[in-house]
């Protein structure tokens, strides 16, 4: 499949970096001391900001933005098990700094630092759940990427591999691409690749640039 568009926009966690290890522990260890299920809190964590499933699970008269910043230390540390998705690197280095934004669910600062840690160049346009007022399934991350791009949404690719991140690129009017093995109504009939050596980028002037989806 070929897809023609002028910039990409790629969610991190599961997409970019598999990072399952590190987060399930993160919230695991969130769960356990809330004495609740450690299964539940990653399943509605994934593809959601940090704050939402804090407010979802923390009991009455604790402090969100408190364990909001815990879950960011915690995440933001955690680095030894935490690889890139196969064939990602290469790929987003074949873009230009104009052409590329990462959306994702996690705090800015310990998104960078994540991204830095296997070896993705710093985005030049990177939002993060601290970024919006509105998290995935909103499409307000993508539109504010694209537009920081100087973009349209329907001019932009999205990159997800959960839920909630696909309705937000579909919401915002970009094409989408589903990573890896999602399961969901939502992803039926998009195209999906299993990682990122079935992904190629190529330059087609006038800014445009050529998706190749193998």
């Amino acid at each position: 499949m070929i897809l023609k568009v002028r910039g990409a926009l790629f969610d991190m966690d599961g997409t970019l970096v598999d990072s399952t290890a590190a987060v399930e522990v993160v919230w695991g260890e969130f769960a356990t001391t809330h004495g609740v299920s450690p299964q539940a809190v990653i399943d509605f964590a994934h593809g959601r900001p940090s704050r939402d499933t804090i407010a979802r699970f923390l009991p009455a008269g604790e402090s969100v933005e408190e364990w909001n910043t815990w879950i960011a230390d915690a995440e933001g540390g955690r680095f030894d098990d935490v690889a890139p998705i196969a064939g990602a690197v290469d790929a987003v280095r074949l873009l230009r700094p104009e052409q590329w934004a990462v959306v994702t669910s996690a705090l800015r600062e310990p998104a960078l630092a994540r991204l830095a840690s296997v070896g993705f160049p710093r985005p030049r346009v990177l939002v993060g759940a601290d970024d919006v007022t509105r998290g995935k399934p909103d499409p307000e991350g993508f539109a504010r990427s694209a537009r920081n791009l100087g973009l349209t949404p329907n001019r932009c690719v999205v990159f997800e591999d959960a839920p909630a991140g696909v309705q937000a690129g579909l919401a915002a009017g970009c094409q989408v691409v589903v990573v890896g093995a999602l399961e969901h109504s939502v992803a039926e009939g998009l195209p999906r690749v299993a990682d990122f050596r079935q992904v190629s980028f190529e330059q087609a002037g006038d800014g445009e640039l050529v998706v190749r989806l193998t």
